[in-house]
């Protein structure tokens, strides 16, 4: 079904016993996102807190926790947008089943927006303090709204029909903020709501800005879908809840009708805070940098209110199920906006961005056998996916031919990275881009939005079989400075090293060590032998690093700037190729420049502990 506001969906999931209420008084500053990641964890239900320490309002978070509720929250909206894209994709679909079309395009109805002239949102007005506080990370600077919906209007062409929608953290009290006065906006690069404050600059104008929080759980996902510059999100909120966006106006500003919240206020084009830290989705915090201000004007609320939040952290977390239906909404849109593509994945254990995965067709020379096939038409795909969208924020970027293997699963990362190390050809298919612009949350490059992105294209037939297990001749070999390896997977090895720190921290002085090692092995004869072991990772942790895919995954993409934290066996630098005849290595430990990883507080989780006892509201939870 399609839910017409919060509170709707909320009574629905616990009818159906998919939400716990908190009846004890609980602190919005760690406590609560403590307890949303020990459920989230455990694939609890959704929590709706109805004492919240020094709000009046009640709150709920993990609504979208498991694949289960937000298939059921989400109702018939992904179909209807699923359709949609498919018909622009391939309108000759519609010919092929003119009833899905035309069911498709009932559906779009709802895309128009509808004014409203008593909006529920409007029903009182209250405090940004009122609000709940809610702080997830001991090391965050303040409260932060994590399931907003900004809304902006370019300024050079008012209106919904040139809006932005877009989830944007704000930050709601400390650092230098004016209490009730003041929030921080932190966006990414990238993002729809900068080229509406570019033209605000340009035009020296303050820019409007409303936050929704609450409403339908659709239009959640409409504020996080990454549609093309120009189509508003606000129409697509429309589309996937069923139900025309209900709007009205109140000084200039814009509501939305059947929202819990809408927060309005004034960006100075030319006044900047620092903004955070936060603990950010990759894993680590976000340090302070400077961000707009917003300066409030009004706080509106509905009359029965719910506040909710979601709680960010190292991936997978409640996030990872919206990005799922991202997925399976805008996939075939890909396909036909770069040709030859086929499929991809942005590997959320990653962090989203560091690591993203693709297939691809490579027909540029059909008549090539197999064995001598190199990658050509996937160069041309990889150029078109680092220009497109929030793919140019990708940080590796695997790509594999289609025809070698049509049946290979782009979700099993275990199977696609397999299928890459074994066809990879270290000297030729690495391909870098140096001194670019990066992920606004990846430190890993050593400034913020900086850093470099590596392309690896395999095609052919296979090259190596993998190791199952590390030779007794190279563990024989191993240097005395490096921590005996560990065995992630096949062909997969990861090993230890000294902290990064002082001048272990040098990319120079780990190439001497690899080159140091490059020589042994090629004078003691084992490089043929290392072959079966392409990849190697160089971790603070290497049993946790190789303990689990995730655990693999969360270190090495999340610790590694290509251009200065990838090294190899043998390398080599060739008409301004760099590429090398043994293992590839890659640097994953902490340097640091990195942002600190997210450690929960231990007093904060024994408190919770407690919260989960017999009797409690917790109780049988985790």
């Amino acid at each position: 079904m399609d839910f017409t506001s919060l509170n709707e969906s909320l009574r629905a999931l616990e009818k159906r016993g998919l939400l716990r209420r908190v009846t004890e008084e609980v602190d919005p500053r760690l406590e609560m996102a403590e307890i949303h990641r020990r459920v989230y964890d455990a694939g609890g239900p959704a929590l709706l807190f109805t004492r919240v320490q020094g709000s009046p309002f009640p709150a709920v978070s993990n609504l979208f926790g498991t694949r289960e509720r937000a298939e059921f929250l989400l109702g018939d909206g992904v179909r209807r947008a699923r359709e949609l894209v498919r018909l622009k994709v391939d309108p000759a679909d519609a010919l092929r089943h003119p009833g899905r079309a035309l069911k498709a395009l009932w559906g779009a109805r709802t895309g128009l927006a509808l004014p409203s002239s008593n909006p529920p949102v409007a029903a009182g007005e209250t405090t940004l303090s009122a609000l709940p506080q809610i702080q997830c990370w001991p090391r965050d600077g303040g409260a932060f709204i994590t399931l907003p919906q900004v809304y902006t209007e370019h300024p050079d062409t008012p209106g919904i029909g040139k809006s932005n929608l877009g989830m944007y953290r704000i930050q709601l009290s400390g650092g230098q903020y004016v209490p009730d006065r003041e929030a921080g906006m932190h966006y990414q690069i990238h993002r729809g709501i900068g080229v509406h404050h570019h033209a605000a600059v340009r035009k020296g104008e303050r820019l409007r800005v409303t936050i929704f929080v609450g409403g339908p759980p659709a239009h959640s996902l409409a504020a996080v879908m990454p549609l093309p510059e120009g189509i508003p999100e606000v129409l697509f909120a429309g589309i996937l809840a069923g139900r025309h966006f209900r709007c009205a106006r109140r000084d200039g500003f814009l509501l939305s009708a059947d929202a819990d919240f809408c927060i309005t206020g004034w960006v100075d084009p030319a006044r900047t805070l620092p903004e955070g830290p936060f603990g950010d989705h990759l894993g680590y915090y976000s340090l302070a940098h400077d961000f707009p201000v917003l300066t409030i004007d009004k706080v509106y609320h509905r009359r029965d209110a719910v506040w909710p939040f979601t709680v960010v952290g190292r991936p997978p977390q409640e996030d990872a199920q919206l990005a799922s239906f991202i997925h399976e909404i805008a996939d075939g849109a890909l396909s036909s906006e770069i040709p030859g593509l086929r499929a991809v994945h942005a590997v959320e254990a990653a962090g989203v961005h560091p690591l993203l995965l693709a297939i691809a067709d490579d027909r540029y020379v059909p008549y090539e056998t197999p064995a001598a096939r190199k990658p050509r038409e996937l160069h041309t795909v990889a150029h078109a996916m680092l220009g497109y969208g929030q793919m140019s924020l990708a940080k590796y970027l695997f790509l594999a031919a289609h025809g070698d293997d049509p049946g290979l699963d782009i979700r099993n990362v275990r199977a696609f990275l397999r299928h890459v190390l074994m066809r990879v050809r270290w000297e030729t298919d690495l391909h870098f881009t140096t001194h670019t612009t990066m992920d606004t949350l990846d430190y890993s490059g050593g400034a913020l939005n900086e850093g470099s992105k590596l392309v690896v294209t395999v095609a052919g037939a296979p090259r190596r079989n993998l190791l199952v297990r590390i030779p007794q001749t190279l563990l024989d070999a191993w240097p005395p400075y490096w921590s005996p390896p560990h065995l992630a997977q096949p062909g997969v090895l990861v090993f230890g090293g000294p902290a990064a720190e002082g001048e272990n921290a040098s990319p120079k002085n780990l190439m001497l060590e690899i080159e140091k090692f490059s020589h042994h092995l090629r004078d003691a004869g084992l490089l043929p032998e290392a072959d079966g072991l392409p990849l190697w990772i160089m971790a603070d942790d290497p049993a946790f690093a190789a303990s689990t895919l995730d655990n693999f995954l969360w270190t090495t993409f999340t610790r590694s700037d290509p251009a200065r934290d990838v090294h190899g066996v043998a390398a080599f630098t060739e008409n301004k190729h760099w590429g090398c005849r043994g293992p590839l290595v890659i640097d994953a430990r902490l340097k640091p420049h990195h942002a600190p990883p997210l450690v929960s507080d231990p007093d904060t989780a024994q408190r919770v502990e407690a919260l989960a006892g017999p009797g409690k509201s917790l109780h049988g939870l985790f």
